[in-house]
């Protein structure tokens, strides 16, 4: 396993102790798909850098094969005409290109190899990425579902079992306001008919004051 897989597994690690942490894990995985899209497109430049440079090796490794060749068939062609002096030079220069050919392509193997390691950092990123962000929309949809619920808990405190509570609660204020009426009622009656009791025995001391009178004059009469 290279160093970058046990760095991004280091990573997720941690990610899955923050989601246990967090109150709000669709938080915590935004931030580090943002994270990770963001060292995706790092590392897709980082590819297309090295690709375009294996490229130009490439090219250079080609370019010196395709030289050795021919200067090689050039020697041999000035040993047919006898040409020994330009037969070796040709063959100097054909060990040059050999030279060339074989430090460019190492160069260009060793490009290769790059290329591969940074296409397999390129699969792990993505696959990553589309891991945790089918994880959000299933921690998503579990936050929707609990948030919900609260709003429907919060709504349903004020139904239900409070409904009787809140009639007897009405029933004493009720009770208590009749109570005052009537008392108020029945005080009232009593005053009234205290007054006319008291009307009435006004009336025969009236009359009976009035006979005595009458009585007296009478018995002063017969005097």
């Amino acid at each position: 396993m290279s160093m970058f897989k046990r760095m991004r597994d280091i990573t997720l690690a941690t990610l899955n102790d923050k989601l246990e942490e967090s109150q709000d894990p669709v938080r915590i995985i935004d931030q580090f798909l943002v994270e990770t899209r963001q060292e995706i497109g790092e590392v897709q430049r980082l590819h297309d850098q090295c690709a375009h440079h294996s490229k130009q090796l490439r090219q250079q490794v080609d370019h010196a094969a395709s030289m050795r060749e021919k200067r090689e068939e050039q020697a041999m062609l000035a040993l047919k005409a006898e040409e020994e002096s330009i037969a070796k030079l040709a063959l100097q220069e054909k060990m040059l290109y050999e030279e060339k050919e074989r430090q460019y392509l190492e160069l260009w193997e060793q490009s290769q190899d790059t290329l591969r390691e940074l296409g397999e950092q390129l699969n792990v990123l993505r696959n990553e990425y589309q891991t945790v962000y089918n994880k959000r929309q299933y921690y998503y949809a579990r936050m929707e579902t609990l948030r919900l619920q609260q709003r429907l808990n919060s709504r349903s405190g004020g139904y239900g079992s409070d409904v009787p509570k809140m009639f007897d609660r009405l029933d004493d204020q009720m009770s208590s306001i009749e109570y005052e009426t009537y008392s108020l009622r029945d005080i009232r009656k009593l005053g009234q008919e205290a007054s006319r009791q008291i009307g009435e025995v006004g009336s025969l001391l009236e009359q009976e004051m009035a006979r005595l009178k009458d009585k007296l004059k009478r018995n002063e009469g017969k005097e």
